[in-house]
């Protein structure tokens, strides 16, 4: 089998947007050799809606490290919302991002990793509100799809289905936390490569040794 690696994100983690370059960075070089599979985690999936307000706090101090470690800058209309939780309209949930990058994996199963990265830049670069449906029109006009088209199945239970079965499958890869990677190099073997922001230069060289020890891929 064509070795797979499992990406397990979810949109409204901070670290992942800061690990997006390294992502673009692994497909840029491993796509001609393996599956990249991208994975909604379901991160925050409130059973009532929980106002931005509950986690503005730990944003705010958190996000000057993420930052800091990876490069990446949030933009000032998402931090508007994180300085002003009491009078941001944010209430923060994973299923409708998670639905949207499940319509675009069956359009573009090749650029999910990027469609998961610009999901993301829309929110922390931005400042959309992924709860709302007009937030991912503008990366229907970039990937050129038909807009009628993605709106009917954002609305479709097969595609909300799809996003719980991602959540159920990070819970059975052992994701406790994003980003996560692993590599299947076989029906059952399964290897971690990284839990927690990674540098690419560390996720390359286990990738390598995995891929090598496989028997997968020469050095690349």
């Amino acid at each position: 089998m064509k070795p797979t690696l499992y990406y397990c994100y979810d949109a409204y983690c901070g670290w992942c947007y800061g690990f997006s370059a390294v992502m673009k960075q692994v497909a840029a070089r491993y796509q001609p050799f393996m599956h990249i599979e991208v994975l909604s985690g379901g991160m925050v999936l409130p059973e009532q809606p929980t106002p931005i307000s509950v986690m503005a706090t730990y944003i705010k101090e958190a996000y000057p490290t993420v930052e800091e470690y990876t490069g990446v800058k949030f933009g000032r209309d998402y931090l508007w919302h994180i300085e002003n939780p009491d009078l941001s309209d944010w209430y923060p949930h994973s299923e409708m991002p998670a639905i949207a990058l499940s319509i675009f994996k069956e359009l573009y199963p090749e650029q999910q990793v990027a469609f998961a990265s610009d999901i993301q830049f829309g929110l922390y670069g931005e400042g959309r509100d992924l709860t709302d449906p007009e937030a991912y029109r503008h990366l229907l006009e970039k990937y050129e799809i038909d807009a009628n088209l993605f709106y009917d199945k954002l609305k479709q239970e097969t595609y909300r289905d799809k996003a719980h079965e991602e959540f159920a499958l990070c819970k059975q890869l052992q994701a406790t936390g994003y980003p996560y990677l692993v590599l299947q190099t076989a029906e059952s073997k399964f290897f971690l490569v990284a839990r927690g922001y990674t540098s690419y230069a560390d996720v390359h060289e286990r990738i390598q040794k995995i891929l090598k020890e496989s028997g997968h891929l020469p050095n690349v």
